[in-house]
Protein backbone atom coordinates (compact mmCIF):
# COMPACT_ATOMS: atom_id res chain seq x y z
CA UNK A 1 0.00 0.00 0.00
CA UNK A 2 1.31 3.73 -1.05
CA UNK A 3 1.53 5.49 1.89
CA UNK A 4 1.84 9.92 3.20
CA UNK A 5 4.55 10.10 5.68
CA UNK A 6 3.38 14.42 6.20
CA UNK A 7 2.26 16.62 9.26
CA UNK A 8 -0.83 14.55 9.70
CA UNK A 9 0.96 11.19 10.18
CA UNK A 10 0.16 7.74 7.66
CA UNK A 11 -2.46 7.81 5.34
CA UNK A 12 -3.43 6.43 1.55
CA UNK A 13 -2.62 8.22 -1.83
CA UNK A 14 -4.46 10.65 -2.56
CA UNK A 15 -5.50 12.35 0.65
CA UNK A 16 -3.66 15.88 1.01
CA UNK A 17 -5.24 18.96 1.74
CA UNK A 18 -4.97 20.81 -1.26
CA UNK A 19 -4.13 24.03 -2.76
CA UNK A 20 -5.43 23.90 -6.23
CA UNK A 21 -3.70 21.57 -7.94
CA UNK A 22 -1.20 20.74 -5.26
CA UNK A 23 -1.13 19.46 -2.14
CA UNK A 24 0.05 22.37 0.72
CA UNK A 25 2.54 19.71 2.94
CA UNK A 26 5.43 16.99 1.64
CA UNK A 27 4.10 13.63 1.14
CA UNK A 28 7.39 11.04 0.84
CA UNK A 29 6.43 7.63 -0.81
CA UNK A 30 8.08 4.37 0.43
CA UNK A 31 8.15 1.46 -1.81
CA UNK A 32 11.77 0.49 -3.12
CA UNK A 33 15.27 1.97 -2.84
CA UNK A 34 15.49 1.82 -6.77
CA UNK A 35 14.50 5.73 -8.21
CA UNK A 36 13.66 4.07 -11.14
CA UNK A 37 10.84 1.67 -9.82
CA UNK A 38 9.87 4.73 -7.56
CA UNK A 39 9.14 6.57 -10.68
CA UNK A 40 7.44 4.37 -12.70
CA UNK A 41 5.14 3.19 -9.83
CA UNK A 42 4.32 6.56 -9.83
CA UNK A 43 3.58 7.42 -13.51
CA UNK A 44 1.68 3.88 -13.34
CA UNK A 45 -0.28 5.52 -9.90
CA UNK A 46 -1.58 8.97 -11.88
CA UNK A 47 0.86 10.89 -10.22
CA UNK A 48 4.47 12.87 -10.39
CA UNK A 49 6.72 14.17 -7.60
CA UNK A 50 7.24 17.75 -7.98
CA UNK A 51 10.30 19.20 -5.88
CA UNK A 52 10.49 22.95 -5.86
CA UNK A 53 13.61 24.14 -4.05
CA UNK A 54 14.14 27.97 -3.03
CA UNK A 55 16.43 29.87 -1.38
CA UNK A 56 13.60 32.50 -0.57
CA UNK A 57 9.83 32.07 -0.07
CA UNK A 58 9.45 30.01 -3.51
CA UNK A 59 6.25 32.18 -5.25
CA UNK A 60 7.68 32.23 -8.39
CA UNK A 61 8.66 28.59 -8.45
CA UNK A 62 5.23 28.25 -7.39
CA UNK A 63 3.92 29.95 -10.25
CA UNK A 64 5.77 28.19 -13.11
CA UNK A 65 5.05 24.53 -11.73
CA UNK A 66 1.47 25.25 -11.85
CA UNK A 67 1.48 26.99 -15.18
CA UNK A 68 2.71 24.00 -16.27
CA UNK A 69 1.37 21.77 -14.20
CA UNK A 70 -2.17 22.83 -15.56
CA UNK A 71 -1.27 21.79 -19.45
CA UNK A 72 -1.24 17.86 -18.20
CA UNK A 73 -4.99 16.96 -16.54
CA UNK A 74 -4.27 12.92 -16.79
CA UNK A 75 -1.90 13.57 -14.02
CA UNK A 76 -1.17 14.94 -10.38
CA UNK A 77 1.91 16.54 -9.31
CA UNK A 78 2.72 16.46 -5.25
CA UNK A 79 4.40 19.27 -4.78
CA UNK A 80 7.66 19.57 -2.30
CA UNK A 81 7.92 23.11 -1.04
CA UNK A 82 11.52 23.71 -0.21
CA UNK A 83 11.54 27.29 1.12
CA UNK A 84 15.00 29.48 2.96
CA UNK A 85 17.13 26.70 1.44
CA UNK A 86 20.50 28.61 1.81
CA UNK A 87 23.15 26.22 3.57
CA UNK A 88 24.56 23.20 2.74
CA UNK A 89 22.59 21.65 5.92
CA UNK A 90 19.08 22.53 5.01
CA UNK A 91 20.12 20.82 1.52
CA UNK A 92 21.05 17.44 2.84
CA UNK A 93 17.23 17.27 4.33
CA UNK A 94 16.17 18.33 0.58
CA UNK A 95 18.24 16.03 -1.21
CA UNK A 96 17.43 12.90 1.23
CA UNK A 97 13.59 13.69 0.07
CA UNK A 98 14.22 13.71 -3.20
CA UNK A 99 16.07 10.78 -3.01
CA UNK A 100 12.94 9.16 -1.30
CA UNK A 101 10.59 10.60 -3.56
CA UNK A 102 12.34 10.98 -7.33
CA UNK A 103 10.77 13.14 -9.69
CA UNK A 104 11.25 16.96 -11.32
CA UNK A 105 13.16 19.33 -9.62
CA UNK A 106 13.06 22.98 -10.60
CA UNK A 107 14.82 25.31 -8.29
CA UNK A 108 15.96 29.18 -7.62
CA UNK A 109 18.98 28.74 -5.90
CA UNK A 110 21.77 31.37 -6.40
CA UNK A 111 24.31 30.09 -4.32
CA UNK A 112 26.61 28.15 -7.00
CA UNK A 113 27.96 25.74 -4.17
CA UNK A 114 24.13 24.40 -3.56
CA UNK A 115 23.33 24.63 -7.71
CA UNK A 116 26.64 21.80 -7.82
CA UNK A 117 25.68 19.80 -5.35
CA UNK A 118 21.72 20.14 -6.16
CA UNK A 119 22.75 19.38 -9.74
CA UNK A 120 25.13 16.28 -8.66
CA UNK A 121 22.66 14.40 -6.81
CA UNK A 122 20.17 14.82 -9.42
CA UNK A 123 22.71 13.37 -12.24
CA UNK A 124 23.72 10.52 -9.57
CA UNK A 125 19.70 9.92 -9.75
CA UNK A 126 18.90 10.26 -13.37
CA UNK A 127 16.46 12.55 -12.38
CA UNK A 128 15.29 16.21 -14.75
CA UNK A 129 16.70 19.04 -12.71
CA UNK A 130 16.34 22.93 -13.86
CA UNK A 131 16.83 26.44 -12.70
CA UNK A 132 13.54 28.54 -13.33
CA UNK A 133 15.76 31.66 -13.27
CA UNK A 134 19.15 30.53 -15.12
CA UNK A 135 17.56 31.13 -18.47
CA UNK A 136 16.35 34.53 -17.55
CA UNK A 137 19.42 35.72 -16.14
CA UNK A 138 21.78 34.60 -18.67
CA UNK A 139 19.41 36.32 -21.28
CA UNK A 140 19.74 39.82 -19.30
CA UNK A 141 23.31 39.40 -18.71
CA UNK A 142 24.16 39.07 -22.34
CA UNK A 143 21.68 41.88 -23.33
CA UNK A 144 22.78 44.13 -20.35
CA UNK A 145 26.66 43.17 -20.41
CA UNK A 146 26.97 43.65 -16.47
CA UNK A 147 26.75 40.70 -14.02
CA UNK A 148 23.97 39.91 -11.34
CA UNK A 149 23.90 40.77 -7.55
CA UNK A 150 23.23 37.37 -6.56
CA UNK A 151 20.87 38.99 -3.98
CA UNK A 152 19.08 36.22 -2.38
CA UNK A 153 15.42 37.48 -2.17
CA UNK A 154 15.72 40.55 -4.13
CA UNK A 155 12.15 40.97 -5.22
CA UNK A 156 10.93 41.06 -1.47
CA UNK A 157 12.89 44.48 -1.09
CA UNK A 158 10.79 46.74 1.10
CA UNK A 159 10.85 49.67 -1.07
CA UNK A 160 8.31 51.91 -1.55
CA UNK A 161 6.82 49.13 -4.18
CA UNK A 162 6.35 47.03 -1.34
CA UNK A 163 4.60 49.47 1.15
CA UNK A 164 2.41 50.94 -1.85
CA UNK A 165 0.79 47.09 -1.75
CA UNK A 166 0.75 46.83 1.91
CA UNK A 167 -1.35 50.58 1.63
CA UNK A 168 -3.37 48.85 -1.19
CA UNK A 169 -4.31 46.04 0.56
CA UNK A 170 -5.88 47.60 3.63
CA UNK A 171 -7.58 50.23 2.15
CA UNK A 172 -9.16 47.35 0.38
CA UNK A 173 -9.97 45.35 3.57
CA UNK A 174 -11.55 48.07 4.48
CA UNK A 175 -13.55 49.36 1.76
CA UNK A 176 -14.62 45.40 1.26
CA UNK A 177 -18.74 45.51 0.49
CA UNK A 178 -19.88 48.46 0.54
CA UNK A 179 -17.99 49.65 3.67
CA UNK A 180 -16.78 53.17 3.91
CA UNK A 181 -18.22 55.20 1.25
CA UNK A 182 -17.40 58.33 2.05
CA UNK A 183 -13.36 58.12 0.44
CA UNK A 184 -13.92 55.60 -2.70
CA UNK A 185 -12.78 58.75 -4.90
CA UNK A 186 -9.36 57.80 -3.73
CA UNK A 187 -9.63 53.98 -4.81
CA UNK A 188 -8.47 53.40 -8.17
CA UNK A 189 -10.90 50.51 -8.96
CA UNK A 190 -14.19 49.68 -7.26
CA UNK A 191 -15.97 46.57 -8.48
CA UNK A 192 -19.58 46.38 -8.31
CA UNK A 193 -21.93 43.36 -9.10
CA UNK A 194 -24.68 41.22 -7.65
CA UNK A 195 -23.72 38.96 -4.32
CA UNK A 196 -21.20 35.61 -5.29
CA UNK A 197 -19.54 37.58 -8.24
CA UNK A 198 -16.60 36.84 -7.11
CA UNK A 199 -15.81 40.88 -6.22
CA UNK A 200 -14.20 40.52 -2.90
CA UNK A 201 -11.32 37.83 -3.64
CA UNK A 202 -10.52 40.13 -6.90
CA UNK A 203 -10.72 43.05 -4.85
CA UNK A 204 -7.97 41.67 -2.82
CA UNK A 205 -6.01 39.77 -5.66
CA UNK A 206 -5.69 43.72 -7.17
CA UNK A 207 -4.71 45.28 -4.04
CA UNK A 208 -2.05 42.60 -3.90
CA UNK A 209 -0.88 44.28 -6.61
CA UNK A 210 -1.22 47.78 -5.65
CA UNK A 211 -4.29 48.49 -6.73
CA UNK A 212 -6.12 50.25 -4.04
CA UNK A 213 -9.57 48.38 -5.34
CA UNK A 214 -13.34 48.52 -3.09
CA UNK A 215 -16.36 46.50 -3.95
CA UNK A 216 -19.49 47.48 -3.31
CA UNK A 217 -22.65 44.96 -3.74
CA UNK A 218 -25.82 45.59 -5.49
CA UNK A 219 -28.55 44.80 -3.86
CA UNK A 220 -32.33 44.10 -4.76
CA UNK A 221 -34.43 47.23 -3.36
CA UNK A 222 -31.32 48.53 -2.35
CA UNK A 223 -30.31 52.33 -4.28
CA UNK A 224 -26.57 51.88 -5.11
CA UNK A 225 -24.61 54.72 -3.01
CA UNK A 226 -25.38 57.86 -4.85
CA UNK A 227 -21.57 58.96 -3.68
CA UNK A 228 -20.67 55.96 -6.25
CA UNK A 229 -22.63 57.53 -9.64
CA UNK A 230 -20.71 60.83 -9.04
CA UNK A 231 -17.15 59.49 -8.36
CA UNK A 232 -14.27 60.58 -10.74
CA UNK A 233 -10.89 59.32 -10.24
CA UNK A 234 -11.79 55.33 -9.69
CA UNK A 235 -12.30 52.96 -12.53
CA UNK A 236 -15.68 51.48 -12.03
CA UNK A 237 -16.02 47.62 -13.29
CA UNK A 238 -19.13 45.45 -13.35
CA UNK A 239 -18.69 42.26 -12.57
CA UNK A 240 -21.55 39.86 -13.60
CA UNK A 241 -22.60 35.56 -14.63
CA UNK A 242 -25.10 33.76 -15.62
CA UNK A 243 -28.14 33.13 -13.47
CA UNK A 244 -27.39 29.82 -13.67
CA UNK A 245 -23.81 30.09 -12.42
CA UNK A 246 -24.77 32.63 -9.48
CA UNK A 247 -27.35 30.20 -8.33
CA UNK A 248 -25.27 26.91 -8.46
CA UNK A 249 -22.96 29.34 -5.92
CA UNK A 250 -25.82 30.86 -3.79
CA UNK A 251 -26.71 27.59 -3.48
CA UNK A 252 -23.39 25.77 -2.49
CA UNK A 253 -23.13 28.60 0.31
CA UNK A 254 -26.33 28.01 1.90
CA UNK A 255 -25.37 24.39 2.22
CA UNK A 256 -21.66 25.27 3.65
CA UNK A 257 -23.15 27.50 5.82
CA UNK A 258 -26.14 25.19 6.53
CA UNK A 259 -28.20 28.41 6.20
CA UNK A 260 -31.42 28.72 5.70
CA UNK A 261 -33.79 31.43 4.37
CA UNK A 262 -37.39 32.11 4.36
CA UNK A 263 -37.14 34.28 0.89
CA UNK A 264 -36.24 31.91 -1.78
CA UNK A 265 -35.83 34.62 -4.22
CA UNK A 266 -31.49 34.43 -3.27
CA UNK A 267 -31.54 31.10 -5.41
CA UNK A 268 -34.79 31.51 -8.01
CA UNK A 269 -33.82 31.43 -11.14
CA UNK A 270 -36.13 34.03 -12.42
CA UNK A 271 -35.06 36.52 -9.52
CA UNK A 272 -31.49 36.02 -10.05
CA UNK A 273 -31.65 36.52 -13.73
CA UNK A 274 -33.71 39.93 -12.97
CA UNK A 275 -30.64 41.08 -10.56
CA UNK A 276 -28.04 40.59 -13.20
CA UNK A 277 -29.90 42.16 -15.98
CA UNK A 278 -30.64 45.39 -13.63
CA UNK A 279 -26.44 45.44 -12.84
CA UNK A 280 -25.73 45.24 -16.82
CA UNK A 281 -28.07 48.27 -16.93
CA UNK A 282 -26.93 49.90 -14.55
CA UNK A 283 -23.33 49.87 -15.73
CA UNK A 284 -24.43 50.42 -19.35
CA UNK A 285 -26.12 53.64 -18.18
CA UNK A 286 -22.57 54.68 -16.78
CA UNK A 287 -20.58 53.06 -19.29
CA UNK A 288 -18.76 51.24 -16.71
CA UNK A 289 -16.97 48.77 -18.49
CA UNK A 290 -18.79 44.84 -17.97
CA UNK A 291 -16.76 41.52 -17.33
CA UNK A 292 -18.36 37.99 -17.81
CA UNK A 293 -17.01 36.47 -14.65
CA UNK A 294 -18.63 32.92 -15.47
CA UNK A 295 -15.92 30.69 -16.40
CA UNK A 296 -13.20 33.29 -15.01
CA UNK A 297 -10.90 33.16 -12.29
CA UNK A 298 -10.05 35.40 -10.09
CA UNK A 299 -6.75 35.97 -11.89
CA UNK A 300 -8.19 36.16 -15.01
CA UNK A 301 -10.76 38.49 -13.83
CA UNK A 302 -7.95 41.06 -12.35
CA UNK A 303 -6.17 40.70 -15.41
CA UNK A 304 -8.82 41.89 -17.59
CA UNK A 305 -9.58 44.36 -14.78
CA UNK A 306 -5.86 45.57 -14.87
CA UNK A 307 -6.32 45.77 -18.95
CA UNK A 308 -9.61 48.26 -18.34
CA UNK A 309 -7.36 50.37 -16.21
CA UNK A 310 -4.02 50.03 -18.47
CA UNK A 311 -5.95 51.50 -21.13
CA UNK A 312 -7.87 54.51 -19.05
CA UNK A 313 -5.02 55.89 -17.94
CA UNK A 314 -3.55 55.83 -21.14
CA UNK A 315 -6.16 57.58 -22.62
CA UNK A 316 -5.87 60.08 -20.20
CA UNK A 317 -2.07 60.44 -20.93
CA UNK A 318 -3.01 60.88 -24.42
Amino acid sequence: MWMIFGPQGRGCLPNPQSHGLLPTYRQVVRRSDDPSQKIAMAHTAGYFHLHLISDATGETLITVARAAAAQYAKVMPIEHMHPLVRTQKQLDRVLGEIEEAPGIVLYTLLEEGLVERLEGKCRELGLPCLSILGPVLHLFQAYLGAETTHKVGAQHTLNAEYFRRIDALNYTMLHDDGQQTDDLEEADVILVGVSRTSKTPTSIYLANRGVKTANVPLVPGVPLPSAVERLQHPLIVGLFATPERIVQIRQNRLLGLKAHRDDDQYIDRAAVAEEIAASRRLCAKHNWPLIDVTRRSIEETAAAVLAHLGERRRRKAS
